[in-house]
């Protein structure tokens, strides 16, 4: 238990009460707000940054790919091909619903205006990454899809509340009802009928990381302690990142195999054998330990934790004469928003960048859980043990559609919102130095290369931050706040560890250099729960996908 001084519970009165809370801003939860309000609901969206921030609108890329059916005929091959390349991982009621909801929320962000880039090209760099052949390939471009949304949400009375941050879910005889917020001097308890967590992945929760820092797993934690499951966490896509300059800009893999990588000194980084797997390397931008090509990411990650100046990146002629489009295009971006050509080289690192998993949900986004429903990269079920390129903005739109309209429907036989809440009003000193060794214990031990040894160390180091949590009644409300997310930051890493731990073998995203095969009889998801005795994992046996 966390050391703590004598209490101090407040009262907070509702100030704000809806139908549909929705908290997280990026595009699962702006489609969340939306179907909810069409529905017929007051809704509120609240965000700890801007509206239109987390990993979806993250800046160190141009815009969203979006990848669905080339035609009806390629449904069945792309649910196929889903749960091949999550190894099994993937909930297979799940990804059937997943795949025939993708087509229509195409249509749909569409049909309300928001520009869509279509591929016309027929070049290989155009099939998504961890494919075998081309689909539906869409672009959303961020300053289209802002526009469209706002004008959509301020037409419906959807209230926005940016820098408006979710600090506790409000329970009441087992439904969720409401949240305590943090908004600048000031706590907020507001009054629901139904709440929806869209607050994205856990990629903060690591020192380098390309994703904004509002991802850092705090639904996660608020899930698992309402009495959610808990699915697939092990899996987390890492990926190369620059490191400088342009620091945390997407390095665009299609252009591995132009590459000439090297140490800072000036040694080539890969032998000649390995050298060889930079082709295969292009096909896909997160690392997996299913391809030879690891060896390439397993090479930047050892060379980093040597150098952190990082792996020198040049490009060879043949880049310059002949780009392909979608390498051409990636290019005019990066010269118009990082004033980067073809010619500057380059250091990158490895960073983590998005969850395969998250909060298991059920294809409505209802979390089993009273009131609480979830969609977005917080959740988990319709992704495996690696993910196709382009699917990340799909589930958003697909799930953040079901789970608002799931949401309303609950509102019709929920109770009336709460007048009042308590809260635990505490601070603790020390929390960038805390947060900062949190970091470095995840970065140390659950990055592309895992073993036992260093996640059982980061484990013990972790819940022995926990233990050591000095908790002083009031304080500031911005060290309130600060300090309530870090203890939620603790909550997550530990789920996260236990469910590497527990996989003692590679697959996918997860790669353990002391177990490097897949093994079959670990075949099943690992579910992580909060119970009496705190964080436990198992394997979820009656799913095998």
């Amino acid at each position: 238990m966390s050391r703590a001084a004598e209490r101090q519970i407040v009262r907070i009165p509702a100030d704000r009460a809806c139908d549909v809370l929705v908290a997280g801003a990026g595009i699962a939860g702006i489609m969340a707000a939306i179907e909810a309000a069409e529905a017929g609901c007051s809704v509120v969206l609240l965000s700890k940054g801007e509206t239109f921030s987390g990993s979806s609108f993250y800046p160190g890329t141009w815009g969203l790919g979006l990848i669905g059916p080339a035609d009806p005929s390629d449904r069945q091959d792309l649910a196929a091909t889903i749960r091949e390349v999550g190894c099994g991982m993937a909930d297979p009621a799940m990804v059937e619903t997943f795949v025939d909801g993708i087509s229509p929320a195409i249509e749909r962000v569409r049909g309300m205006g928001v520009k869509l880039r279509r591929a016309q090209s027929s070049e290989k760099e155009f099939i998504p990454c961890f494919d075998h052949k081309h689909r539906d390939w869409n672009g959303i471009e961020f300053a289209s899809a802002r526009e469209v949304f706002s004008q959509r949400m301020d037409a419906l009375g959807i209230v926005r509340l940016p820098h408006c941050e979710l600090l506790e879910l409000v329970v009441q005889d087992g439904c969720v009802c409401g949240a305590i917020a943090a908004e600048g001097d000031s706590l907020r308890c507001f009054g629901c009928k139904a709440f929806m967590l869209a607050t994205g992945g856990y990629g903060s929760l690591f020192e380098e990381r390309l994703c904004t820092d509002d991802v850092e797993g705090i639904g996660q934690a608020l899930a698992l302690n309402a009495g959610c499951t808990l699915i697939n966490l092990e899996f987390m896509q890492m990926m190369p990142g620059y490191l400088s300059p342009a620091y945390k800009t997407i390095f665009n893999e299609k252009t591995f195999r132009f590459t000439q990588l090297s140490h800072p000194d000036g040694r080539p980084l890969l032998d000649a054998e390995t050298e060889k797997l930079l082709i295969q390397r292009s096909t896909h931008g997160p690392f997996t330990a299913r391809l030879d090509s690891k060896a390439v990411d397993l090479a930047i990650f050892r060379a980093c934790l040597a150098d952190k100046t990082g792996v020198t990146v040049r490009y060879r002629e043949e880049l310059r004469k002949n780009p392909p489009e979608f390498v051409k295009t990636y290019f005019d971006w990066l010269a118009e928003a990082k004033h980067l050509t073809v010619d500057d080289p380059i250091q990158i690192g490895i960073f983590a960048h998005a969850a395969n998993g998250g909060i298991r949900i059920a294809p409505d986004g209802s979390t089993g859980v009273p009131g609480l429903f979830a969609c977005g990269e917080a959740t988990g079920g319709m992704h495996g043990a690696d993910r196709i390129g382009g699917l990340s903005t799909a589930n958003g739109l697909v799930f953040g559609g079901k789970a608002g309209r799931a949401a309303a429907a609950f509102c019709k036989q929920a109770e009336c919102p709460p007048a009042e809440a308590t809260f635990d009003l505490w601070h603790t000193p020390a929390l960038e130095q805390l947060l900062g060794r949190l970091r470095a214990a995840m970065t140390r031990a659950a990055m592309v290369e895992r073993e036992e040894a260093a996640l059982a160390a980061a484990e013990q180091e972790i819940i022995g931050m926990q233990g050591a949590l000095v908790k002083k009644t009031g304080g500031t409300v911005r060290q309130v706040a600060e300090s309530r997310r870090l203890a939620l930051r603790f909550e997550t890493a530990l789920a996260i560890l236990k469910a590497a731990r527990m996989r003692r073998e590679s697959r996918g995203s997860h790669y353990r250099s002391d177990f490097p095969q897949q093994n079959p009889a670990q075949a099943y998801p690992i579910a992580v729960n909060k119970t009496g005795n705190g964080i436990t994992a198992r394997f979820q046996e009656g799913w095998q996908g």
